[in-house]
């Protein structure tokens, strides 16, 4: 069996929460040996109940830990060697928390040359850098909060997404380094931030002004680009179903006996059939009123239709394509409860990267590595 992709690369982690941690945990689980340097007593990401309590075991498997006092000089020598014998070092602190303890890019690459440090933060250099930014400042001064719920109501959307992705935009940034230490032999800093991360999601909104010079309207009040591109009520359980082509239009009539829709010709062409949504969808929405969710979903599976149940988190536990294809990796979870976790949504040689992981207890396993390269037992 061949090697993971990253096997052999160190990483060392000086993160917290989502962001920082969400990178480590793509390198991870793509084969690298992540170190996370946890402060005496565990990285308090461990113990955070409510909306936070997934946030430790969701992107911190793969990996170990050390606990060390980095206000001690022992501690804060430790840590320097693992950063000299490392490939990446990964952070997400407040602005200037690190380099305050000698653990700045320069400081560390004059030993390290080919090191890669990857600083994820709030924002990038400019006027807004040392503001502190949270998941919800980015998508509320980045325009998603005002996208995503009614007008004049602006709502972060329900998870957390633009700490996951600008963890992932710092994982490309780190490979792209990579690469081209692969040239020069050196490695860079580089950075990637908060609100940067939603202003680029938002893009299309902000290109959809440029192109149309209609500023794009919050979602639920949005004029959509289909005539049927919505959720629905059944008989029992909501269900969204989307006709996005001419060809599928046809399709979607046949299935459901619209006889008289599909022979209404001003119909045929989808921006007539948006100007006709107020006409269309009383009759979509009744018909659909009458039928329960497994009957429509029944009758649109294989048509080439989008389509799809509401699901909440919990219902993926048991949802059958990610079952059968590998997709939830068995974890052991530090109080020893076994459950199942999202693995990296992709294959590599058609297979999933990670697998199943076993939490140490308190970084024991990091701390037997750190004893080995003392000498110690």
């Amino acid at each position: 069996m061949s090697a993971a992709p990253l096997a052999g690369l160190k990483v060392v982690e000086f993160t917290h929460m989502v962001m920082g941690p969400a990178a480590g945990a793509v390198l991870a689980a793509l084969g690298a040996e992540v170190t996370r340097v946890e402060p005496e007593g565990g990285d308090h990401t461990r113990n955070l109940i409510g909306s936070g309590a997934g946030y430790f075991p969701m992107y911190n498997r793969h990996k170990d830990s050390v606990f060390l006092n980095l206000k001690s000089a022992e501690g804060l020598a430790e840590a320097k060697r693992l950063v000299c014998a490392a490939d990446i070092l990964i952070e997400n602190f407040r602005p200037g928390a690190l380099d305050r303890l000698g653990l700045d890019y320069e400081t560390l690459a004059a030993a390290n040359p080919g090191l890669i440090y990857c600083t994820l933060k709030g924002f990038l250099p400019g006027p807004y850098e040392n503001r502190t930014a949270l998941d919800e400042v980015a998508q509320m001064m980045g325009g998603l909060a005002y996208m995503t719920g009614p007008p004049g109501r602006p709502l972060r959307a329900g998870t957390s997404v633009i700490d996951a992705t600008g963890g992932m935009f710092g994982v490309i940034g780190i490979l792209a380094a990579l690469e081209e230490r692969h040239r020069t032999g050196r490695g860079q800093k580089i950075q990637a931030a908060l609100f940067e991360t939603t202003v680029w999601l938002v893009g299309q909104h902000m290109a959809q002004k440029a192109v149309t010079g209609q500023a794009a309207q919050p979602m639920p009040a949005r004029i959509s680009a289909w005539a049927i591109y919505d959720v629905f009520e059944t008989r029992d359980e909501p269900v969204f179903v989307g006709v996005v082509t001419d060809a599928l239009w046809e399709k979607f009539c046949a299935l459901f006996g619209l006889d008289e829709l599909w022979a209404d010709e001003s119909l045929r062409k989808n921006n007539e059939r948006v100007q006709a949504r107020n006409r269309i969808l009383p009759t979509i929405r009744a018909m659909f009123g009458e039928m329960t969710r497994a009957e429509i979903m029944q009758r649109l599976e294989g048509s080439g239709l989008p389509f799809a149940p509401i699901s909440r988190p919990e219902d993926l536990f048991e949802d059958p394509h990610l079952l059968a294809s590998g997709a939830l990796h068995r974890t052991i979870l530090p109080d020893g409860n076994e459950t199942f976790l999202p693995g990296l949504p992709l294959t590599l040689d058609g297979k999933r990267p990670g697998g199943e992981f076993v939490f140490d207890r308190l970084g024991e396993r990091g701390m037997a590595e750190v004893d080995k390269a003392q000498g110690g037992a």
